[in-house]
């Protein structure tokens, strides 16, 4: 720490005093704080209250000359749930807590009124995430033991203590949800719009970017499933029959303007999309003809549109053709545009296309039409097609430009608070992609109701195991290799021990832990020392520890929502690849930490008592609802590619479920030496769970929520599996059937109502589209113009530098033990990717 911080630290202290209860986080502070000093804080607040042990704690913490000690009270800040403290300390602002200061006014006058009026049992669910863990636990406790008043009294004084920006709104929503008479005395609008803009803040920075949409399936890959009968599919060539709604999506489309149809999931936006594509091919003036550029934004989604474009359209005499990363290296990009009618591309190859000038302008295309278009913005490939689209707009070009068409099933509202501010970046969005209309249904909506089944919402709290001896072994073997990474520290001695506290209060078996290894060995990969072999031997050992860290962490994962047989036999096939591998000292030590649990944990995997409840919970879900319908076809939503293979498995082994004779959806890239699967794989599993009828669930990553499209089914369940309001949207629009339900089932209350949260979110975004749909269409192309004029002047400042190559040939060495890998002069760039013909290189 540096005297400049301490001085800061001290200045700002009684913002400190004033929000942090110490005995929350001593635990996280032994290194710094003995047994008596801990007593001492902890006498201070029974005997005087929490300020005054807050006082006496930072007056000991000023006092430390310990090295870390300062990295490690910011991340106990972290551990406990200060978050808003933590940030402030960490920037040094304190705005946000200052503005807090007249709600907690504002509470303290209304405390009397809000014992007798408030019951804190049904709003804790609601405001917990404004409050630490361990106050929550104290209300209940008190409502249990003293009443409702006493914990309702507790209550404020803990919300009187938040660093949660957001509570003074988060209280009001549940107070309005309760339908409380306190609500209306508990106004947050008057006299506090500064607060009232930022009230949200804390939960956008989770759904951060807020994308409301289904991610886009592809509907014409299966017609019959989402708008058309099946008797339909094979003459719908000519003439093509829109449902009414469709026709009123394609509308403005038709009339030549840039349109974003904003549509939900199932109701055959593909559809509408080739309606309006066969209607501006026909429809050109004489003597001009007319070419249309479709971007799929992921492979699958090209692979589908490609096959919809090619099977409607060759039959009419057009020419179809599309190009993708996979077989761009294969064909002439060039060739493709000429030769064709309509061309299905992935976005990033048209930007190759102009970098290398085989494509020189879009006016080659008469017609865009962007998929997904929701992800038009920062440095997309959607977003570099449009940069040059509107660079020949503002340029004064007289070349023609093409007519721009976007599909989504929801525009977005990126980090907006409030209506006005999704109003905007909505309209940033459209500035974007050049469009001057949002086409949602309004005139047909019982009719589009008819096609669209919103699956029925079920939120399910499930519990966890009550002790958990596996976890406690596996902690106590993590402990010790983290001691074994401290001791390569401690020899060096030349590198301070700061940076390794982030390790000393990671929470085990989490994605935040799993974020400080990947952190930590991007650090050891640029790490030197005069000897270099001294650095090649203790770059080895590091990554060796993290490595078998993480094999922990991802098994304390799969134990927590799967069995404790997976998570061990997760671990045990990890070890036998070890022990075939080189097998060095290092490795031999960690191998035999492990096996000297082994039998131990054996035994406590295979004992009845050490059940998931969790799983009880899944088994009785899927029966249920396979009793009331044999016919049921379901998609699990997982979160990690381990837990799709142990549940998997489960089921198998399950004599009461392997009747569903599981298949799994997972996604294609590499994770953690993890291999994902590959696109025919995924075909495979898709076609299986299409036309198989004896496959009944599809297990599945978030790629399954991602525009791959999937047969029509009638159950989702969401396994702890929740994030935003993204997903939310994604994974609900999977259920199509008539009649759908979509579970959520987690074992954190606080999870069902974020998800709750999320349907608030998504009603501000629909506000957002009619208020603005409400415009006058000259207004808002003007306000769409001066968008893309400012956004100009920035891009046209912030012109790139280009690089200077370094010609001189250079030795490449691997990151983890610093072997020669290959030189410069082997290494070849096709396409803006790196490839060379040195397999090694890939961990360099």
């Amino acid at each position: 720490m540096t005297a400049e911080e301490r001085k800061n630290l001290h200045a700002f202290q009684h913002y400190v005093i004033k929000t942090l209860d110490p005995t929350y986080i001593l635990s996280y502070m032994s290194p710094w704080f003995k047994d008596d000093v801990v007593q001492h804080i902890q006498a201070e607040k029974n005997n005087k209250g929490p300020m005054e042990a807050a006082s006496l704690f930072l007056k000991l913490l000023l006092e430390l000359q310990e090295e870390g000690w300062f990295r490690g009270f910011l991340d106990a800040l972290t551990h406990a749930g200060y978050s808003g403290l933590y940030e402030a300390i960490e920037s040094w602002d304190f705005q946000k807590l200052e503005r807090l200061e007249e709600y907690r006014s504002l509470l303290k006058r209304l405390q009397p009124e809000f014992k007798t009026t408030v019951n804190p049992k049904d709003i804790l669910p609601e405001v917990s995430k404004c409050l630490i863990s361990q106050e929550c636990e104290e209300i209940m406790q008190i409502c249990s033991n003293k009443g409702l008043m006493a914990g309702a009294e507790k209550m404020v004084e803990y919300f009187l203590r938040s660093d949660k920006e957001n509570w003074p709104k988060t209280l009001k929503l549940a107070l309005e949800r309760e339908e409380s008479q306190f609500s209306e005395l508990w106004t947050v609008d008057k006299g506090a719009k500064n607060v009232e803009m930022k009230v949200l803040e804390d939960d956008e920075m989770e759904t951060s970017d807020i994308q409301i949409f289904y991610k886009e399936e592809s509907e014409c890959q299966n017609l019959s499933q989402n708008s058309c009968p099946s008797s339909e599919v094979s003459h719908i060539y000519t003439p093509m029959k829109l449902r009414n709604y469709q026709q009123e999506l394609a509308l403005p489309a038709m009339e030549g303007k840039n349109s974003i149809i904003c549509a939900p999931t199932g109701c055959g936006k593909t559809l509408v999309s080739l309606f309006i594509c066969e209607h501006h091919l026909k429809k050109l003036p004489q003597g001009q003809k007319g070419k249309v550029v479709f971007f799929a934004n992921q492979l699958p989604l090209y692979e589908q549109q490609t096959s919809v474009f090619s099977n409607y359209f060759e039959r009419l005499g057009y020419k179809v053709a599309g190009v993708s990363g996979a077989t761009s290296e294969n064909v002439s990009v060039e060739l493709i545009v000429e030769n064709n009618d309509i061309i299905i591309l992935t976005p990033q190859i048209l930007v190759n296309s102009f970098k290398n000038g085989t494509i020189p302008s879009l006016s080659v295309f008469t017609l865009m039409i962007f998929d997904e278009c929701h992800n038009t913005g920062k440095h997309h490939p959607y977003n570099m097609i449009m940069f040059n689209y509107l660079d020949q707009k503002l340029g004064g070009s007289s070349d023609p430009l093409p007519q721009v068409i976007g599909l989504t099933a929801s525009v977005g509202t990126g980090d907006a608070k409030n209506t006005a501010e999704a109003m905007e970046y909505i309209c940033r969005l459209c500035a974007s992609l050049d469009t001057s209309v949002i086409a949602t249904v309004k005139d047909n909506l019982e009719e589009l109701e008819e096609i669209v089944y919103k699956p029925q919402k079920f939120f399910r709290k499930v519990e966890s195991r009550t002790t958990d001896r596996f976890k406690c072994i596996i902690s106590q073997l993590m402990r010790e290799t983290e001691s074994l990474v401290k001791s390569v520290f401690d020899e060096i001695g030349t590198i301070s021990l700061e940076n390794m506290s982030h390790i000393q209060y990671r929470e085990f078996g989490t994605q935040k832990y799993e974020q400080w290894i990947s952190t930590f060995q991007k650090a050891c990969s640029v790490f030197q020392l005069p000897d270099k072999d001294e650095e090649s031997r203790i770059c080895k050992a590091l990554f060796l520890y993290t490595s078998h860290l993480r094999k922990y962490n991802d098994a304390l994962i799969i134990n927590e929502d799967a069995r404790m047989k997976d998570a061990l036999d997760y671990l045990k096939n990890f070890y036998t690849n070890v022990r075939a591998a080189g097998f060095d000292e290092t490795e031999q030590d960690l191998t035999r930490r492990f096996d000297e649990k082994l039998q131990e944990l054996e035994s406590v995997s295979v004992d009845p008592s050490n059940e998931n409840p969790k799983l009880n919970d899944l088994c009785f879900i899927l029966q249920e609802e396979y009793h009331l319908n044999p016919e049921s076809r379901t998609i699990l939503f997982v979160k990690t590619r381990a837990l799709v293979n142990a549940l998997k498995k489960w089921i198998e082994e399950n004599a009461e479920l392997s009747f569903l004779k599981p298949g799994k959806l997972t996604g294609r890239g590499k994770t953690n030496q993890n291999i994902g699967m590959t696109l025919p794989e995924q075909k495979c599993a898709l076609d299986t769970f299409k036309t198989n009828g004896d496959n009944k669930i599809l297990i599945a990553t978030s790629v399954a929520d991602e525009g791959i499209d999937i047969a029509e089914c009638n159950l989702v369940i969401l396994y702890e599996y929740v994030g935003n309001v993204i997903k939310m949207i994604q994974t609900r629009g999977r259920g199509r059937a008539r009649g759908s339900k979509c579970f959520l089932l987690t074992s954190n209350a606080v999870v069902i109502e974020k998800e709750k949260t999320n349907l608030y979110k998504e009603k501000m975004m629909n506000d957002s589209i009619s208020m603005l749909q409400t415009w006058n269409e000259a207004v808002f192309k003007e306000k769409i113009l001066q968008i893309q004029i400012q956004e100009k002047l920035i891009r046209d400042s912030q012109g790139k530098v280009e690089p200077v190559p370094d010609k001189e040939n250079k030795k490449l060495l691997c990151r983890k033990c610093k072997a020669f890998a290959c030189n410069t002069v082997d290494i070849r760039v096709v396409e803006s990717i790196y490839s060379q013909k040195f397999d090694c290189l890939e961990t360099s």
